[in-house]
């Protein structure tokens, strides 16, 4: 799979001045009164927080790729609108003006995970109520979403192994850059080449979130509970166990799997894909903290003697 390459990485990236966001904001909520907050988390966007429950994100202009797209999100978003049980901001207007590039969106209610103290039963839970609702994502009609030409993907099986192939030579060598960090008899390569064999030969093609991770999925800071998931700029086309991969720890990635398959299960050749997906996730976690390796070296482990 191609490579990121920002189109315009000199362009200047200014915040925009109270006035511009409140313009673009007002063209869809006239009653827009006031900038509450600026968030830069985002890496190919800035979200300005309006008032209580409004956000105007904006593309950055030095962070412009072809796989990310506020248009495509927005269109996504529209999509996932038609389903009330599907929790993701709503959009409230999309547009180019002043030289911008912006959306106009509900606020998602709650924090991102990676801002709260989620443990025990109540992660567990929060986790299964991911599941679920990238379940109901993965459900939606699929023509208008193809017909678009916003999302690109897979379109094969061979291109479902090559982007993996790729994904497995990245892993590999962020293990091999890390000191320390490999802990099996059997190396990462050989890990990655077993993986590999074991794929299956998958049609499944569905709209992906992309990356559904502790940064992008909110919940009640109080109770931990769920409330929904946000940023679809980064959706593409591509086998739904992909979207089960991007939490570190085993035990999370087994609770979203349960909460995926709750309301009806997935079939032999869903969990054959999702077990490369979790080899991939286990070698990414190793190298991006060594420290911590125990668990996923254990479940690792344990997929090597499965294989």
């Amino acid at each position: 799979m191609p490579k990121d390459i920002y189109l315009q990485p000199d362009a200047p990236d200014p915040v925009l001045d109270e006035a511009t966001v409140l313009a673009l904001a007002r063209r869809h909520v006239p009653g827009a009164r006031a900038v509450r907050a600026v968030d830069e988390t985002g890496g190919e966007a800035r979200a300005y927080a309006v008032d209580e429950g409004v956000v105007v994100k904006t593309q950055r202009p030095h962070r412009l790729r072809a796989r990310t797209s506020q248009e495509k999100e927005a269109f996504f978003l529209g999509q996932l609108a038609r389903f009330p049980d599907i929790p993701a901001p709503r959009v409230l207007g999309y547009g180019r003006e002043r030289g911008v590039e912006y959306t106009c969106l509900t606020r998602m209610p709650g924090v991102a995970v990676r801002r709260a103290t989620v443990v025990g039963a109540a992660r567990a839970a929060m986790l299964r109520d991911l599941g679920r609702t990238l379940r109901r994502i993965h459900g939606i009609p699929q023509g208008e979403i193809l017909a678009s030409g916003l999302f690109p993907g897979d379109r094969s099986p061979d291109d479902l192994r090559a982007r993996l192939a790729e994904a497995f030579d990245d892993a590999v060598g962020a293990v091999r850059a890390a000191s320390d960090a490999w802990g099996l008899a059997t190396g990462p390569d050989e890990v990655a080449r077993r993986a590999l064999a074991a794929l299956p030969a998958s049609d499944v093609r569905v709209a992906l979130h992309s990356n559904p991770a502790p940064e992008h999925t909110f919940v009640d800071p109080a109770t931990g509970a769920y409330t929904g998931t946000i940023d679809f700029g980064d959706a593409y086309i591509g086998h739904p166990a992909l979207d089960l991969r991007r939490w570190r720890d085993p035990a999370d990635r087994e609770a979203l799997f349960a909460g995926y398959g709750a309301e009806a299960p997935v079939d032999d050749e869903f969990v054959a894909v999702w077990r490369v997906a979790q080899a991939l996730a286990d070698l990414a976690a190793i190298a991006a903290a060594p420290a911590h390796r125990e668990a996923p070296t254990a479940h690792l482990d344990r997929l090597l003697r499965e294989w």
